[in-house]
Formats: C-alpha cells, structure tokens, sequence
C-alpha cells in the first residue's frame, strides 16, 4: 500500500523548512557541520583558525592560489598573525585550504569574508560581495547557512544576496538560511583572538538568526543576538562612524591647539583623567585600514535613498581626508626654518603601514602623503621593519624599499617625518641622529634630551 502525504501546501512547506533547519541544527550542535570560509584576508583566515580550534572540519576559499598554496606549505602571508597560526591548522585533517570552488559544496556553512571597498566617487563596490554570492550559489543546495561578515550598509544581506541565492530555485528560510554577523578584527592587537572578540549576528528570518546563533556560539566566547540582519549591518557601521567623527575632531583640534601653542597630546592626556563621559582618541597623519576611512560612507550612500544628507559624517571624512596634506604643509614649514625648500629636501619616513606593529598598508596615509612630497620635489627614502617593499595598491604607484634604519641614514635626512609609530624602531636613536623631525603620532615623547628639532604635526 503506498502511504500519501496529506496537507495543505503551507504545513508540506513549514515541515519541509523545519526537517532542513532541525538537520543543520543538529549538526552544528555536534560540530559535525563542515564550515567554508570564502576570503583568506587579514578576516577569513584569522577566523578560519577560530573555527577550527572549536572543533569544526573548515575548507578555506581563495581566488588567490599562491594564498593557498602558501597554506598548503604551512607558511603565513600575514605577518601580524605570525607562523603560529599557519603551523597549528594547516597539518590538521580538519582544515582543507582550496581555490576550487567546487570544494565549497560539501560545505554546510557558507561565511564570505570579502573586500568592501569604495569606487572613485565614493560610492560602495559590493562587486566582491556579489561575485562570492554567485560563487555560494553555485554550490548551494538544500540545508545550508550562508553568512556574510564584510562590512556594508543596511539591506545588503537581505536586498542583494537573498534574491541571488533564491535564483538557483531554492528558498531562504524554507530550504536554505542567511544571515549577517560583522568581522572585528584588530589586525596588531597583541593577547586578543578571534574568539574573543564579541559577536554580533542577525538573520533575515528568526531561523536563520538561530542557525548562525548555533554556530557562533560555539567558536565566539561571547555573541550578542539582535533582531535583523540590518540591526547587525547598521551596528558595524555606527561602531566606525563613531571612531571616525572623534578622530576627525582631535584632528581639528590638533590644528587649532597647534596654532595656539598648545600641545594637543598634553591636552588629551589631561582631559582622559576624567573618569566618566571621556574617551581619549588620538591625531594622526590621516585615516587608513579598511574600516575607518570607508565604512561611514556606505552609510552616507544608503542614506540618499532617504532624501538625508549625512552632514556630519560627510564633514568628518573631510576633516581626515586633508590631514595628510596637513603633514605635507608641517614637513615644509619645518624645512623652511632650517632654511630648506621641500624640493630637493631628503626626507627620510618612518612608518608607512597604516597603524603601529603591522604590515597592513591598506588605505594608508604614508601613500598620499609621499607622492604630494615627491610632486613637491622631495626626494624619499623610507624605513618600515614590517613593510620591505611598498606594495602594489589600488590608487597609488609607489616603487621604492625600505632602507636600514642606520646613524647614517638618519644623519643624511633633512628631515625624518614619522607617519607609524612601530615599537621596532629606536626613537632614542632618531633623537640622537636626525637633524629635524616631523613627528605625526607623539612617538618622541619619551626620548629624553633629543639633539635633533622636533616638529609635531
């Protein structure tokens, strides 16, 4: 006697959608979900390790082969992160890294882990999230979760990525789930890993939102539920608007103090003995990474769909979007008392990654600030014990090494403008060597009677 399945279509639905969550939910209860990671960067790879010291089988994604066979070899391409991570998942029969896109279907979970950039005009490039959301869906099928951690405005998850993941036939929430959970890394930040920095999730749908709190949960010490996957999105973008409109105010201020003869490193120093409605930020050279300098203007795109106009938001990226022209008008003025014109000057700089103790020269100010003095006519050399070479980067052409940090080297230099404050460099001996330095991040404070002049920009 063959046995009939009787109900309306709605309860076929809600059962089917039910069996494939209860399945995805069992497996990632006992850890047997197989998780694909798709970007191996300065956020998929740290998380790939997160993933794998929880107990999960991961295979890691790039388009980028020489990534992967990096991995394969058990060697690190970023060297924040050191070898230590490479060495403890890549003997592991747990960790699978590939750049063959048809290894993504055995996975259970999806996470893209993709560049967020901007385009000439500001505007967001979602091309790296679109083009891994047509890879996801091609492996896609039946029982899986896909999650998305680049950074980006609200409704990304849900307005772009769903409709391309719903054209292979399959339906979200019913045979497969998505969800958004923000990257935080700290790329340098010294005793914090991926696991234990909190983590915000939320679905397109209250299933979706218990699958990735289901996985999270169990990689991430501690994991904050919200009600949408564009709670989630707007969050991290309000957690680097903040930084980037305080910045954009000590920078201001830094301007303002200076001329007024007052030191502005003194002035926070003083203001941060406050024990409550105070949080010290700090000047700097101008904004670089891939969050602070961009992120607010995906917000600022998003908001014109509403007919508001992001004043202050727009207004802060202005005020740090001139500060490397700032440096460059404070390396003149200092050469001029020496007296020297800029052009011809021999400008040593200290520091072009983006910030202290890593090699990450993503959006760093150390490139726009060296070719304005280089179309003034200076003539640079530069030191950076992370940064060897200067990279190839999306805006700017720049062929040059780093050189030793010698008594010579620093005795030759016109002037030493620091742009990073690396521990690795030995300040004392800028102070004892240099003839005149500009210094961008207070990194002379604490060297103790410095025959050379300092500058603070």
């Amino acid at each position: 006697m063959i046995q009939t399945t009787t109900g309306t279509g709605s309860e076929i639905e809600s059962k089917a959608s039910l069996d494939t969550f209860t399945m995805l939910l069992s497996k990632l209860e006992s850890r047997t979900a197989v998780i694909g990671v798709v970007g191996l960067g300065y956020v998929g790879l740290p998380l790939v390790k997160a993933i794998h010291d929880a107990g999960y089988p991961v295979i890691g994604f790039d388009v980028d082969a020489t990534k992967v066979e990096k991995l394969k070899r058990g060697e690190s391409y970023l060297k924040h992160l050191g070898d230590e991570l490479t060495s403890a998942i890549c003997g592991s029969p747990r960790f699978q890294p590939t750049a063959d896109e048809a290894d993504l279907k055995q996975a259970d979970v999806i996470i893209l882990c993709v560049p967020t950039p901007l385009g000439r005009h500001r505007e967001p490039d979602l091309s790296f999230v679109l083009r891994s959301t047509e890879l996801a869906a091609r492996a896609l099928r039946r029982g899986q979760l896909v999650v998305l951690e680049s950074t980006t405005y609200p409704g990304t998850t849900r307005d772009e990525m769903q409709p391309i993941l719903e054209r292979t036939g399959l339906r979200c929430g019913v045979d497969f789930f998505l969800a958004y959970s923000p990257e935080r890394e700290d790329p340098g930040r010294i005793g914090v890993s991926t696991s234990q920095i909190p983590k915000l999730v939320g679905g397109v749908d209250e299933r979706s939102t218990e699958l990735a709190m289901a996985f999270y949960t169990r990689v991430i010490q501690h994991v904050h539920r919200v009600d949408s996957a564009e709670i989630a999105e707007a969050a991290k973008l309000l957690e680097n608007i903040y930084r980037a409109v305080n910045i954009a105010l000590v920078n201001e201020l830094k301007i303002i103090f200076d001329r007024l003869g007052i030191d502005v490193w003194k002035v926070i120093a003083a203001a941060a003995t406050k024990p409550f409605g105070f949080q010290a930020f700090y000047p700097g050279p101008g904004l670089g990474g891939h969050c602070i300098p961009i992120d607010p203007f995906y917000l600022t795109w998003k908001a014109k769909e509403t007919g508001y106009a992001t004043k202050f938001i727009e207004l802060a990226g202005e005020i740090n979007s001139q500060m490397p022209s700032y440096v460059v008008s404070r390396v003149a003025e200092a050469l001029n008392r020496v007296p020297k014109p800029v052009r011809g000057a021999r400008v040593l700089v200290l520091g072009i990654a983006y910030k202290p103790n890593v090699d990450d020269v993503r959006e760093s100010p150390a490139a726009e600030i060296i070719e304005q003095l280089v179309h003034h006519g200076a003539h640079i050399r530069y030191h950076d014990p992370h940064v060897p070479a200067f990279p190839e980067m999306r805006r700017h052409q720049i062929d040059l090494r780093s050189v030793a940090l010698t008594p010579d080297e620093l005795r030759q230099a016109d002037c030493v403008l620091i742009i990073t404050d690396h521990d690795r460099v030995d300040y004392d001996l800028v102070g004892r060597e240099a003839r005149l330095v500009v210094d961008t991040r207070n990194a002379m404070a604490n060297v103790h009677e410095p025959r050379a002049v300092i500058y603070k920009a």
